[in-house]
Parts: C-alpha cells; structure tokens; sequence
C-alpha cells in the first residue's frame, strides 16, 4: 500500500539538506570535499534549525507561552528562522537589527511578518540605544515575551548536536575527517564538533572567522572581550 507523503508544514522541510561535492573551488586540493547545502532550509540558511529548537525548547519549558511574543536581535537570518516558526506557531515576532544591515534584509523580515527595530552600530553596548539594550528592554516591556539571546541560548548548539552533526555523519557513512564551519554564534560548531568528535575523536574541527571577530583576539591572547561579544 502507497502513502502520501507531505510535510505537515513549512517547518517539516527544515533540515535533511544535501551534500553536494565541490569541484573547481578545490580543483587543487586532494581530498573530496563536499558543502553541506543549508540554503535548501525554508528561510535559505543554517538558522533555521537552531530558530525552530530554540522556539521548541521554550514552549517545552513555559519560557514561551501561546499567544507570546519572541523578541531577538539579529543579523538577519536567525529572525528568519524565527519567523518561520513564528508564523505557523503564532506568536509574534519582533526583530532588532543595527543600522548595518542592508535595507533587503530589513524588508524581506517585515514581509514575513516580522516587526523591525533598526539600532545605531556605533555604541556601546550598555547604551539604551543599542541593539543589545533595545532587545532587552523590549523584553521586559513587553507582556507575555519571551527574550531569544541566541548566543547564550544552549538550544542554538543542540540543534545542531541533534539534526546538523548526525546528518553529516549518516550522509558521509562515518568517513568525514574534517569540518570545516563559519565560527558566528558558535552554535554550529559547538554542537556539529561535539557529535562529530564523539563518534570519532580524530575528526579535526576548524572554525573560520575574520579579522574583526571577537574569537581572533581570544585565539592569540586567551582574553575574551565581552563587550566586543555583545556588539556581534
């Protein structure tokens, strides 16, 4: 007997993405290597995963009540994945992004459904003004919210411990021996490093970042600079 099958909703489709091999970028390297495919996620990138985790995470323990509000700052892709689970769970979203951001990404969020808060890039963090201080005080001043910060949120790396990681090691039938991850949040590497390196202690984990990133000073001092951290 044949079933239908379809996802229940848009947030079925998240995850599951391919890997597809890479060819004339690496035409020198001798080894294969293959890019996990996240723009195949519903909201076109990785943050889609860790945007439904976190949600899920909070409704499980009353962080998140029906009817809330989920308030986060954002760079622009995590709001989407917000969004996406925003909109079919209904809650509403509110999104606080820097003046940085392009006009598109500001746009594409307020399409679905998203309200925008745009905050001045150069100040500090403790200034009322800024995107940090702004997420925060909306969520105190906003009845029946529910505050995201997905940097310090654990379910932003367990969403990748438990989708992320066991994808890559199914899709490469244990074979991969190096992971190679934009550093951001953190919440990629963290959780796809810890699976990966659970099941094989020598699979080599390396995080890229750039130059202006709070993690390169950490990486050549040991100090970590909170401010620096707050202001990504």
């Amino acid at each position: 007997m044949q079933f239908m099958k379809y996802a229940e909703n848009i947030l079925g489709t998240i995850g599951d993405t391919p890997l597809v091999k890479m060819n004339k970028l690496v035409e020198d390297i001798p080894a294969l290597v293959l890019a996990k495919y996240e723009t195949f996620n519903p909201g076109n990138s990785v943050k889609d995963r860790m945007g439904l985790k976190m949600i899920e995470d909070a409704e499980a323990d009353g962080r998140l009540k029906p009817g809330g509000t989920i308030i986060e700052g954002t760079s622009g892709n995590t709001g989407m994945g917000l969004a996406l689970a925003a909109i079919i769970k209904g809650y509403k979203l509110v999104c606080v992004l820097s003046d940085k951001q392009s006009k598109e990404k500001m746009d594409i969020l307020r399409a679905v459904g998203a309200q925008v808060y745009v905050c001045p890039t150069d100040v500090a963090p403790d200034d009322p003004r800024s995107y940090y201080s702004t997420s925060k005080r909306l969520s105190e001043e906003t009845p029946n919210s529910w505050y995201v910060n997905q940097y310090d949120n654990p379910s932003n790396c367990k969403a990748h411990y438990e989708s992320t990681g066991p994808e890559i090691w199914e899709q490469t039938e244990g074979k991969v021996t190096h992971f190679v991850v934009g550093v951001g949040t953190g919440g990629t590497i963290s959780g796809v490093g810890t699976y990966l390196k659970l099941q094989n202690p020598n699979v080599k984990v390396w995080g890229v970042d750039t130059y202006g990133s709070v993690f390169k000073k950490y990486h050549e001092t040991g100090i970590f600079d909170e401010k620096r951290y707050i202001l990504m």
